[in-house]
């Protein structure tokens, strides 16, 4: 069963901080989520404003949880900047708006900041494995249900028939496992998860005996204290070890490619949402659905007491992997915007207004220092667009940790050419370090690039890129550290260490 992290409420701080500003030396307190939020607004807000982040320096937004003086933090500010699109931990966010006083803007500044002329782009994830990457997701709003970001989707496995038991499960960074679903003592209330809205994550599902599997699954919408409302349900059929065409009853096949069993909030549908190999996904209703489970999928259960759910040690399971190690929740919108330095003036632009909306008197000073930053961030994408420019085309090609540099590479004219896919509940497998190796030596790559805060993901890339005699750079991506302390410099520093490690001269 996956751990249900509670809301962190600032008990006792809400009726006292309407005067918080007493506490800051007259400025505006304001909370982000994260240090770059923090840097930006420093720059807009100036001596006005007083900066917290939530996220410390070196932390990871994605799976940064919060604690009860941040929970404080958050009720004693003026003004809240969250990036959202599922960039922060979904326990940091619903402690922000259980937190946020009524009356002060708490600003999503991803999503708000289209209408200031930032780009959004889809979070396209292509892993390239020779078997189904299969997830679950929650797509649609809810509003029409009274759904926020807040809200909480609870999915459940109900029922399942088959020759075997069904273990649904996230392998956490560090290797532990996270078991969702497990049917080896039944199907019961603990065989259940939760997602926000708008959200998918990766996960193993694995089938202890080759045949037929039928699992349904069921969605209900939990918002604040209110009842949980039931969403739908729907059953999957998994071919596992057998061929999928002998399910004549189901006209889709699914055998590679991204797929994510999905509820629909909106319409109330579950169905496979897939891009069957495409690269673009689409919903099958799920009673049209065979997921094909092939026998190249077969595991051996590791002699680790952790994975004892999955049977004993050295038993033969099959397995569709997780994809990507770790907690990995997030939408279908890549949240990671400011790596388009266009993109972090949209930001300062909404970033301006809204402290001027909360305090009108510092509009002029608010006005001057977005028009100064948004100057240097003027000087900052010439920078990168000249720096990028130097590197021979054919060495365009990032391969790096983590899947956040698709702003940086479609503003500067980049390719993602892949990120780090250990195996998940083992060692990397030969044929995993083989694909790395083979993708670095067929591209001619001179570097890859590893983030300084996943260094505990690198290990995999590191070594391949000793064996095949290429750098293993750095690049920033979600986080400070006390080599980059602002937003410039991180930029700055990426621009560099590209040219200088693809090529192109230091």
């Amino acid at each position: 069963m996956r751990r249900t992290i509670p809301v962190l409420l600032a008990v006792g701080v809400l009726a006292t901080a309407c005067s918080s500003g007493a506490a800051t030396g007259g400025r505006l307190p304001v909370v982000t989520t994260t240090e770059i939020l923090a840097d930006l607004v420093r720059n807009v807000g100036g001596e006005r404003v007083s900066v917290t982040s939530i996220v410390p320096s070196g932390g990871d937004p994605h799976s940064y949880e919060p604690t009860p003086r941040d929970a404080t933090n958050v009720a004693k500010a003026d003004v809240t900047f969250t990036n959202h699109l599922l960039l922060e931990e979904h326990a940091l966010i619903k402690t922000i708006d259980a937190n946020a006083r009524p009356g002060t803007p708490n600003v999503s500044l991803a999503e708000a900041a289209e209408t200031y002329g930032a780009t959004v782009m889809p979070l396209v994830e292509d892993i390239g494995l020779d078997v189904a990457w299969l997830g679950l997701a929650v797509r649609g709003e809810g509003k029409a249900r009274g759904a926020t970001r807040t809200s909480d989707v609870r999915l459940a496995a109900t029922k399942l028939e088959g020759p075997g038991t069904v273990a649904v499960y996230l392998t956490e960074a560090l290797g532990q496992p996270d078991v969702y679903f497990d049917s080896a003592d039944g199907l019961d209330a603990k065989d259940t998860t939760t997602l926000p809205p708008a959200a998918h994550t990766h996960l193993n599902w694995a089938f202890s005996a080759p045949g037929v599997y039928r699992l349904t699954l069921s969605a209900q919408l939990v918002t604040g204290q209110a009842a949980s409302a039931p969403i739908g349900e729907g059953t999957f059929t998994f071919a596992v070890g057998v061929d999928p065409h002998t399910v004549a009853d189901k006209p889709a096949i699914i055998g590679v490619g991204h797929t994510d069993l999905a509820v629909d909030l909106d319409t109330g549908g579950v169905y496979a949402y897939t891009d069957s190999g495409t690269g673009q996904q689409h919903p099958v209703p799920a009673n049209d659905v065979v997921v094909d489970v092939p026998n190249r999928a077969l595991e051996t259960v590791p002699d680790d007491p952790r994975f004892a759910f999955l049977g004993k040690p050295g038993a033969s399971i099959h397995q569709l992997p997780q994809a990507v190690l770790g907690k990995h929740v997030h939408g279908e919108i890549d949240p990671h915007l400011w790596q388009d330095v266009r993109n972090a003036k949209a930001y300062v632009q909404l970033i301006r207004d809204t402290l001027k909306q909360r305090d009108p008197r510092g509009a002029a000073t608010y006005d001057e220092n977005a028009r100064t930053y948004s100057a240097r961030l003027d000087e900052l994408d010439t920078y990168l667009r000249q720096r990028i420019a130097g590197i021979p085309k054919d060495r365009r090609q990032l391969i790096t940790t983590h899947d956040a540099f698709g702003y940086l590479a479609k503003a500067y004219d980049l390719t993602v050419a892949g990120f780090v896919v250990p195996n998940p509940a083992s060692e990397p497998s030969a044929e995993q370090v083989r694909k790395l190796t083979e993708t670095i030596r067929n591209l001619h790559v001179p570097a890859v690039f590893m983030e300084p805060n996943l260094a505990q993901r690198a290990t995999v890339l590191t070594q391949v890129a000793t064996d095949q005699h290429v750098k293993v750079c750095l690049l920033y991506g979600d986080a400070f550290d006390e080599h980059a302390r602002d937003y410039l410099a991180m930029m700055r520093h990426n621009a560099d260490e590209l040219r200088t490690c693809l090529g192109g001269g230091a």
